[in-house]
C-alpha cells in the first residue's frame, strides 16, 4: 500500500491543510506555526507541491493535534480572505447543519 506522503502530490492553485481535531473531531487547519486552529484564516497557505508536501508530513506526524491529515483547494478573495475551494470543505467549514434527534 502506497502511503499519502509517498503519492505525487499535485495542487492547481492555492491549498492549506486541513484535519479534524483528536479530542472533539473539530475542523481545523494547519498554521505557519505548525499548529492547528479552527479558523480557515489562520491557515498556511501552500501554492506548489513541495510546501504542499512538507506541510503535510509535519502535519501527519503531529497524529496528537488532529488526525487524517489532506491537501485542500482554497479561494482567495481580493482582500486576502481566504474561502474553501470546493463544495466539500464548504460543507465541512459549516460544521453540522441539521439537527439530530435528542437521545431519550
Amino acid at each position: 500500500m502506497t502511503s499519502p506522503l509517498q503519492q505525487k502530490i499535485k495542487i492547481a492553485g492555492p491549498s492549506i491543510v486541513t484535519a479534524n481535531r483528536t479530542w472533539d473531531g473539530i475542523v481545523v487547519y494547519r498554521t505557519a506555526d505548525k499548529g492547528w486552529s479552527a479558523e480557515l484564516a489562520d491557515a498556511a497557505i501552500v501554492r506548489n507541491s513541495d510546501e504542499a508536501k512538507a506541510l503535510l508530513a509535519e502535519a501527519v506526524a503531529d497524529d496528537v493535534g488532529a488526525i487524517g491529515p489532506y491537501i485542500a483547494p482554497v479561494q482567495l478573495g481580493d482582500d486576502g480572505a481566504i474561502q474553501p475551494g470546493n463544495l466539500r470543505e464548504q460543507i465541512r467549514k459549516a460544521g453540522v447543519t441539521i439537527e439530530l434527534p435528542a437521545q431519550g
